[in-house]
């Protein structure tokens, strides 16, 4: 389950920053940035169960 959402649409982020917290099994994750660029996309919101492997931001 998505815990916290960081970002917004239209933000710039930096490679590594977090986006998103997940929580699974009462352990949280979070879910950084592999580049450098612009959240195009938020595709989950807070309390949104997600699976593994599932999209969840497009950075531009």
């Amino acid at each position: 389950m998505v815990s916290r959402v960081l970002v917004h649409e239209g933000d710039e982020v930096e490679q590594n920053q977090v986006l998103l917290v997940i929580e699974a099994m009462k352990m949280e994750t979070s879910v950084v940035a592999r580049v450098d660029g612009r959240v195009e996309s938020l595709l989950v919101s807070e309390n949104t169960e997600v699976k593994a492997g599932e999209l969840l931001a497009i950075i531009k």
